[in-house]
């Protein structure tokens, strides 16, 4: 079972890796998927033309991204033709990603018809969520007939952040209050209680929690209805705003936090209030996360943002110190996986690197085994 080859099918791009054990054979991205200019057509043709050129001899099986699985799927599962079924019924539940989940799906399973695969779900990680904390306070024959609730996401990300945390700590893992922060163009912030989600800001959708790229983030749910009558706004519209021309973009007109950042030191004011909004979304949530967990051995900052942005660190965890939760400058600075706290901290605050793909192809194993 060493052989394993990752795919990642998202709504404009396809990722993928093949690994050997823990070696990685091949990787790489095909872009602009469906775009004009270049791209491949569709997903299934971007699949196809990764699958043809890898060498695949002694592949032992393929494990794919799916974004949401609902209910249903609290873990991987080996992929059938029910399964297929279960998750296109989970299309309303996410438009963008599982179509293209299930378009690489389908072009692996008819390529490498002998070779098990395997559904690897970003939601699952988060089904250990108390009920309290997956309920929305709505009517409840509402809710359930709808699927209304908090599923969470970034779920193969905060699951290797949180393991990756406690080998670094030399900690079992089983035993560690962790908070991780996926701070990319989509951010979210995780509780987690000795390797079992407990919190996570991120909701029914991906919309919820923490100020992202283009992504507002918490929202008093009015501001839509005042849109929709005062500004005569559809639906539509109100949701494309919401995911499309918010979070960073919609404060500044940029996405990138790099640019907000270069924007802000040059003493551009509305950088220096974007800035600051994101950060004090994830203070909020750090604080609320330690009280839900009542004691936190490590805060673990990751992806793009988290893992290269030192004043997003400094500034989101600015003024904890009398929880344990303090920054060293000059640690701050550095790079790769390290702590960043001071020498002794109550609390060990570390920048960790994900790895969604060797999270899929380590899932991917253990449903085979």
């Amino acid at each position: 079972m060493s052989r394993i080859l990752v795919l990642n099918t998202g709504s404009s791009s396809v990722k993928y890796r093949l690994y050997d054990g823990d070696d990685v054979l091949d990787q790489g991205i095909v872009e602009r998927v469906g775009e004009p200019g270049g791209g491949p057509a569709d997903h299934e043709s971007a699949v196809r033309e990764i699958i043809d050129r890898l060498d695949l001899t002694g592949l032992a099986g393929v494990g794919h991204r799916v974004v949401h699985g609902g209910r249903r799927f609290s873990a991987p599962v080996l992929i059938d033709d029910a399964v297929v079924a279960a998750i296109e019924e989970l299309v309303p539940l996410a438009p963008l990603h599982n179509p293209a989940n299930l378009a690489g799906i389908r072009v692996a399973r008819e390529a490498l018809p002998d070779t098990p695969q395997v559904a690897v779900f970003d939601t699952a990680f988060h089904h250990t969520l108390p009920e309290a904390a997956a309920t929305y306070a709505i009517d409840r024959a509402t809710a359930e007939r709808y699927d209304v609730r908090r599923y969470g996401f970034h779920g193969t990300s905060h699951a290797y952040v949180s393991r990756r945390t406690a080998e670094l700590l030399d900690r079992p893992y089983a035993e560690l209050n962790t908070i991780t922060l996926h701070l990319g163009n989509g951010a979210s912030a995780c509780a987690v209680r000795g390797g079992r989600s407990i919190a996570t800001s991120m909701g029914m959708s991906p919309l919820e929690g923490l100020v992202m790229g283009t992504r507002s983030g918490d929202l008093d749910p009015t501001v839509i209805f005042h849109l929709r009558r005062e500004g005569g706004m559809g639906v539509d519209e109100i949701d494309d705003l919401l995911n499309h021309r918010s979070g960073l973009l919609g404060l500044t007109g940029a996405n990138d936090m790099r640019e907000v950042l270069a924007r802000r030191d040059a003493g551009d004011p509305a950088a220096a209030l974007a800035f600051d909004v994101y950060c004090r979304r994830i203070t909020g949530y750090v604080g609320a996360y330690y009280a839900l967990l009542g004691r936190v051995d490590a805060i673990a900052f990751t992806a793009g943002v988290g893992e290269h942005a030192a004043a997003v660190r400094a500034a989101s965890l600015a003024g904890l110190d009398r929880l344990g939760i303090a920054v060293d400058p000059a640690r701050n600075d550095g790079t790769g996986d390290r702590a960043v706290s001071p020498a002794g901290a109550e609390v060990t605050v570390l920048v960790v690197g994900t790895d969604e793909e060797r999270e899929i192809a380590r899932e991917t194993r253990e449903v085979l085994a």
